[in-house]
C-alpha cells in the first residue's frame, strides 16, 4: 500500500511509505485457526500453543511494540482477550510458535482466563463462528506502564493511547 503525503504532492515528490503488515505462518486471514491454537481448558481440548507472528514496516518513532489476540464474539459483552504481549523492543519483528511463556524481553499481561500467556480459541459449543483478531500495535512509548495482572481493559486503553500504527490479522474458529 502506497501512501503519499499532501506537502509531498504539492511539491511533486512522491515519497512512499509502506503501511504496518502483520503475517502469520500458522493461521491467515479469515481462516480457520488449527487444533494447535485451541485453549486446553474450558471444555477444550487443543494444544494452547501461541501461533508464529510477523510483522513488517514499523512507522518512524516506534518506541515498543505490542501484540493481542482478541475475540469480539465472545458472549460475555465486553469479548475475550487470549493474549496480551506488551514492552516488545521496537526492533523485534517476530515471535515464533509456541513463545509463549518463554518470551526473553516483553511482559506477558493475565488474559480473561485468569493467567498470563496466551490462551486459545474456546467458543462455546454451537455459538457458530468466533473472529479472533491478533494485532501488532507499534506504540509512541518505550514501555507501558503495566505488571502482570493488569486488567485487559487497562492494557486496551493504554494501548490505544500509545499507538502510531497497528495492524491485525483475523482467524476464525467455531465449536
Amino acid at each position: 500500500m502506497k501512501r503519499f503525503s499532501l506537502f509531498a504532492l504539492l511539491v511533486g515528490i512522491a515519497v512512499s511509505t509502506q503501511a504496518l503488515e502483520l503475517s502469520s505462518n500458522d493461521m491467515h486471514e479469515g481462516r480457520l485457526l488449527s487444533k494447535a491454537q485451541e485453549f486446553n481448558g474450558f471444555g477444550c481440548a487443543g494444544d494452547n500453543i501461541s501461533p508464529h507472528l510477523k510483522w513488517l514496516n514499523l512507522p518512524e518513532g516506534t518506541k515498543s511494540i505490542s501484540i493481542t489476540a482478541y475475540d469480539p464474539d465472545a458472549p460475555t459483552g465486553s469479548g475475550w482477550w487470549h493474549w496480551l504481549v506488551v514492552n516488545l523492543p521496537a526492533n523485534t519483528s517476530e515471535l515464533p510458535t509456541g513463545v509463549s511463556g518463554k518470551l526473553k524481553q516483553g511482559l506477558e499481561v493475565e488474559t480473561d482466563y485468569g493467567t498470563p500467556g496466551f490462551g486459545g480459541a474456546c467458543p462455546p459449543p454451537g455459538h457458530g463462528m468466533h473472529r479472533y483478531q491478533f494485532t501488532v500495535w507499534a506504540l509512541n512509548t518505550d514501555k507501558l506502564d503495566v505488571n502482570a495482572d493488569t486488567p485487559a481493559a487497562i492494557v486496551g486503553y493504554m494501548l490505544n493511547n500509545a499507538v502510531i500504527a497497528k495492524d491485525t490479522l483475523t482467524a476464525t474458529y467455531a465449536r
